[in-house]
């Protein structure tokens, strides 16, 4: 291995045991403080992290550049998700009951787990090779990054939904699920059809492998585009702002440049 591949796989790393730590400093302030508590001291310090970096170890720059270094470069995105998970986010849609749920569950997580659980992995299946064992690459969480003609699998550790869009060609339609248009694939199923062609094979072997990666079973979730499931789906693409208000990453990229500006001042 290259340095340059050890150093930026230890720069991920590190990203990933941060969000780690964050989420469980975070639930666990829950107990003793209020939930705008917890949140301030969150974003607090992170500022203050990412302006004392700036003051003595980056080079001289334009006060007007976000300065991040390389080993918490995807800061902000993960502390914009653990600020925007459903314990820390109001919304009365989700039940005291789930939010202890919730909580409960991350302070037991792994790192890989948290990672995956804030960040959930995205992968466009129209891009798989079906004469390879590789994954097609994952994509940013956003539905900017979707395509209508395309069919999308998003798993977090809890759930694993399969978005089709509505313009998705009628032959991978009839691969996938062995019916001949978009609006005849059923929501309601929690599995794929056993079809005998490369891509149902290939589909349902990742589906698979997700499955027996995680220690609790992962319900598959078809989201037909527009369709009821998919708003619940978009709840997952932590890229963007939520429906209960949580911000967007670029809003709160240029709140948190805001905020160590500030510091610096």
């Amino acid at each position: 291995m290259q340095l340059a591949d050890l150093s930026h796989r230890n720069c991920v790393e590190a990203g990933h045991g941060f969000i780690n730590f964050l989420a469980k400093f975070a639930y666990r302030g829950l107990l003793n403080n209020p939930v705008k508590t917890v949140r301030d001291t969150l974003i607090n310090q992170c500022a203050q992290i990412l302006a004392c970096y700036r003051k003595n170890c980056a080079s001289p720059s334009s006060a007007g550049q976000l300065i991040l270094p390389e080993c918490m470069k995807l800061l902000p995105v993960y502390l914009n998700c653990v600020l925007k998970s459903d314990v820390l986010q109001p919304g009365s849609e989700v039940t005291t009951d789930d939010r202890a749920y919730i909580r409960q569950l991350v302070t037991t997580m792994d790192v890989a787990e948290t990672n995956v659980f804030f960040y959930p992995r995205l992968l466009p299946l129209t891009k798989v090779d079906v004469n390879s064992d590789s994954l097609p690459t994952a994509i940013r969480n956003s539905e900017e990054r979707l395509s209508k003609g395309d069919i999308y699998l998003l798993e977090n550790g809890l759930n694993i939904f399969l978005w089709v869009g509505v313009n998705v060609q009628q032959g991978l339609i009839q691969n996938l699920f062995g019916v001949s248009s978009f609006s005849q694939i059923g929501s309601s199923l929690c599995s794929l059809p056993i079809l005998d062609n490369p891509f149902s094979k290939k589909v349902r072997s990742i589906i698979d492998m997700f499955q027996a990666q995680r220690s609790r079973y992962m319900k598959l979730m078809i989201v037909k585009q527009e369709d009821k499931l998919d708003l619940l789906f978009k709840h997952f693409l932590v890229e963007d702002k939520s429906m209960n208000g949580g911000a967007s990453y670029v809003d709160f990229l240029c709140h948190m440049h805001k905020e160590i500006r500030q510091l610096l001042s």
